[in-house]
């Protein structure tokens, strides 16, 4: 394949009260400060923005609205985003959806208090876990877990709770795109089968240090080396290295002890309330 279809992108790393200052081995370390988020973004306006998240706190209780409610307010895409778990503490957990369904009056009341962790399904993760978490659905992602994220490209955030932090919450806006009821969100990646939702398709490859070639599809792409060290494209990679392709139906040859994720960008649906 042309060099010009394949780009190596440039990791963009954000400070968080949650995060951590140990990275390794996917980056290098930050020298004191606390990254939580590590962003990929590809070319132009892309629908999809690939993340690696490091946490040592849970984040807040949080939901993002679906696409119509995020034009309503003048946002081009809501978010939906599936979290692949790369590391997690034995003790790790996150939060999706309610354990039973739940009456607005109800989120309200424990909304901005510690009373809204009890109402959620807390799901112990390991490495390899996978979940999708389709827009409308409130979470929250526990400590000691490091995660790739494949989401929508969008950075809106409705906070319910944010364990003592004192940033700013939106009560208002999250009652109204919060789903009221529980969520079944483990979905594993197997070599071979996809995760799909309406923006994007996920699969997983792990490569055998033999040369093997895929045939890419028209769609925008990301290729995701999240363990090991290799070729791709003929090109030397590591794990923690994003590559984008756009715009072409050439093959595509990699090599090396690599596991990676292939990300296929799909056309935008609004996603149901």
């Amino acid at each position: 394949m042309p060099s010009s279809n394949l780009l190596r992108l440039k990791p963009v790393f954000i400070e968080k009260p949650w995060g951590v200052a140990d990275l390794d081995p996917w980056f290098p370390n930050p020298g004191g400060q606390r990254i939580g988020e590590v962003h990929f973004s590809g070319v132009g306006d892309s629908p999809l923005l690939v993340k690696f998240i490091f946490t040592s706190e849970p984040l807040s209780v949080q939901v993002h609205p679906n696409d119509s409610q995020a034009r309503a307010v003048g946002n081009s895409r809501g978010k939906t985003e599936l979290w692949h778990i790369l590391k997690a503490a034995p003790t790790a957990t996150v939060a999706v959806g309610f354990g039973a369904p739940i009456g607005r009056e109800d989120l309200e009341n424990a909304a901005a208090t510690p009373a809204i962790i009890d109402l959620l399904t807390w799901y112990s993760v390991q490495t390899g876990d996978t979940l999708l978490i389709p827009a409308g659905t409130v979470h929250a992602i526990g400590a000691d877990i490091v995660l790739c994220e494949i989401q929508q490209n969008s950075d809106i955030v409705y906070r319910l709770y944010d364990f003592g932090r004192h940033r700013d919450l939106h009560i208002a806006e999250a009652l109204l795109v919060s789903h009221m009821t529980p969520s079944e969100p483990f979905r594993q990646l197997q070599d071979g089968v996809s995760t799909e939702c309406p923006y994007f398709t996920v699969s997983r490859i792990h490569a055998k240090n033999l040369v093997e070639t895929v045939q890419l599809t028209s769609r925008e792409e990301y290729w995701i080396v999240v363990e090991g060290a290799g070729e791709i494209g003929g090109r030397p990679t590591k794990q923690g290295e994003v590559w984008h392709c756009t715009g072409t139906t050439e093959s595509l040859q990699f090599q090396g002890a690599l596991t990676m994720l292939r990300v296929m960008s799909k056309s935008s649906v609004d996603q149901a309330v």
